[in-house]
């Protein structure tokens, strides 16, 4: 499988792009016009520094409103096609992109558009050049690869072949069943874009929405499946018409395309079995069954703090790590580290962030397997010195340059408390009824998003939800969570778009993107909140108002309603079930804990509450930037 990424899919200048496109890995790179225009250097030099990168051109693009033109703009036409023919012979390739004409000008009819295609495939030949031929959703009379596949056909030209492109296909939702019955030989080069849902003008919508395959919600497997059909072997590459991308960093940018297409093409792979496709053998996407643990960096005096909190919300100190300043706090099936080493990546992380939860771990079914797939999905794997008694916990960076580690049951790996941690009795504390941890938020730039949820969904056997606006009194923070197939894991990602929000300003104070706020499941959130009472919790206070329309706009009982005022718990429901959430008070700058319970089949987060969380987030951020603990 040959990898390729167009120039106009990254920013920066034209070197910067080649340079993040050689980095992440890609053999090849179409040279998009307008970035060779803006370059200083001679066609023949960029050719030289696309070599010197170990890249080829796989395509110089875009030719525009050639076919079906009436004279004098036709001969003018095939006259703007020499000197391109020029100029590609000068940067060392031999495609280039014909794109349906959307000229006025442009006269109709298959023929007359296959006649010109033949005089040009004449023209390229004498070269060794050849010409795709691409419809655009919007082309004044192509604008289907149905029609363009029938001009190429007719044309019966060597040199004359047919452009995919999946968003031209998809975004008008034309059949890509249809592609099936094309020669794959005829197929010069395949393009690849994702894209979300959204009624709006095309030409919009593909200049400026565009996202890698996996990104957004088009069906670019189901495309890909039917381009394998056809026998096709040629380049597949990304191009990415993205404001969010075009001011981003190419190197992660760049980085995110390879693993869109090693992720799209192991999909396509195994739904098509019989089909020989050439794409790198990796595990398939790994389950997870939820959350082992979560670990702090912390200094002493913080560490005292959080375990004051923990302690207010019924965790116990359970153990000590018999090498290392590292304490466990348990409840239920949760385990919280905190790590107060004075070397180290934990003590590296709590240098830059401060305190903060900076690591976790997942139960997944085979550690080995996890890492794996995601060192062949360009994730960065982290290894760190150990002793001689610690084990070698599989890991790889994540958000904000945390560290994910996994657990299986399979290896010693689940062994890790017993073999690492010395118990230190049953420890102060009162069980207050928490089970699980029943979701990690994590918050980013907005910018980051689409980055971490191609991370996500392409390494677990995850399913993404669609993306909600949680509504902050400073501006709008985008949300979209990442559930695993059986529920065991369940992750909320949070971009944040200005620094005035919550979450803009917990990046802003962390320096850097990271876990915000852990949620707790409970199975009965009345008896946790008396238990936490006991304990000293000191609740999040939530607007009297809030449960006055409460009340009304979901007809609760009043009853129902004062123990919810009382505890300070807020609610939501929908067809399938009820959720209760609970919330502690901020620690550090904007770090929170969360108790929720579920009822019946809701899946959902509480998204309507969220304004009225954050409204009093606020309201009790101390000047100190620290809790008050019971």
């Amino acid at each position: 499988m040959k990898t390729s990424i167009a120039t106009v899919s990254i920013s920066g200048d034209l070197r910067e792009k080649l340079a993040a496109i050689a980095t992440a890995g890609f053999d090849g790179v179409e040279i998009f016009e307008n970035d060779f225009l803006a370059f200083d250097g001679t066609p023949a030099e960029v050719g030289r520094i696309v070599r010197d990168y170990g890249l080829e051109i796989t395509l110089f693009q875009p030719f525009r409103d050639f076919e079906g033109l009436p004279e004098p703009q036709r001969a003018r036409a095939f006259d703007r096609a020499e000197r391109k023919f020029d100029l590609m012979q000068e940067l060392g390739t031999d495609l280039m992109l014909v794109c349906s004409n959307v000229s006025p000008l442009a006269l109709g009819g298959i023929d007359r558009a296959a006649a010109d295609f033949r005089e040009l495939g004449e023209r390229a030949a004498r070269r060794g050049l050849r010409v795709g031929y691409e419809a655009l959703a919007w082309g004044r009379h192509i604008s289907d690869h149905r029609d363009a596949w029938e001009i190429v056909r007719r044309a019966d030209h060597p040199n004359i072949g047919l452009i995919l492109d999946s968003f031209h296909t998809l975004a008008r939702k034309i059949d890509v069943e249809t592609i099936r019955a094309i020669p794959g030989d005829r197929i010069f080069i395949v393009q690849l874009a994702d894209a979300p849902r959204i009624d709006m003008d095309l030409l919009y919508w593909s200049r400026h929405f565009r996202n890698m395959p996996g990104e957004g919600d088009l069906p670019v497997t189901d495309f890909m499946r039917a381009v394998a059909a056809t026998g096709y072997t040629g380049p597949l590459s990304l191009e990415i018409f993205n404001d969010q991308f075009r001011g981003g960093s190419p190197k992660s940018i760049a980085v995110d395309g390879r693993r869109s297409l090693i992720y799209l093409m192991d999909q396509v792979a195994r739904a098509e079995p019989d089909i020989a496709i050439d794409v790198p053998a990796i595990p398939d996407r790994i389950s997870v069954s939820g959350v082992e643990f979560v670990e702090f960096a912390a200094n002493e005096t913080e560490a005292e703090e959080l375990a004051a909190l923990l302690g207010t919300m019924g965790f116990r100190l359970a153990a000590r790590h018999r090498h290392k300043d590292v304490l466990l706090y348990q409840q239920g099936g949760i385990n919280i580290v905190v790590n107060t080493e004075k070397e180290g990546f934990a003590h590296s992380s709590y240098v830059v962030h401060g305190a903060s939860a900076y690591a976790f771990g997942l139960k997944v079914d085979d550690a080995a397997a996890t890492v794996a797939r995601a060192r062949a999905l360009g994730a960065e794997i982290f290894e760190q010195r150990h002793g001689p008694d610690e084990l070698a916990i599989p890991a790889i960076r994540g958000v904000g340059g945390g560290v994910i580690y996994f657990i299986d049951a399979g290896s010693e790996l689940a062994r890790v408390w017993e073999l690492e941690f010395e118990p230190v009795g049953s420890g102060p504390g009162g069980d207050a009824g928490l089970t699980a941890i029943d979701h990690v938020a994590q918050t980013m730039d907005y910018e980051e998003m689409l980055t971490w949820l191609l991370f996500y969904t392409s390494i677990f056997r995850t399913r993404k939800s669609p993306m909600v606006d949680v509504v902050d009194p400073a501006g709008l923070v985008r949300s979209q969570v990442v559930e695993g197939w059986d529920g065991g894991l369940r992750l909320t990602l949070n971009g944040a778009e200005n620094r005035k929000t919550l979450a803009g300003h917990f990046i802003a104070e962390s320096f850097g993107s990271g876990v915000q706020h852990l949620a707790f499941a409970s199975t009965d959130i009345f008896a946790t909140a008396t238990h936490l009472d006991a304990l000293g919790f000191q609740a999040l206070e939530i607007s009297p108002n809030y449960y006055d329309d409460l009340e009304a706009r979901l007809g609760l009982d009043p009853a129902l309603t004062e123990q919810l005022r009382a505890a300070s718990i807020l609610y939501d429901r929908d067809e399938a079930g009820e959720y209760f959430q609970l919330y502690s008070q901020n620690y550090g700058e904007g770090f929170f804990f969360e108790i929720v319970e579920r009822r019946g089949g809701y899946r959902g987060y509480g998204a309507p509450n969220a304004p009225f969380r954050i409204a009093a987030q606020k309201r009790s951020i101390r000047p100190s930037g620290m809790p008050r603990v019971g």
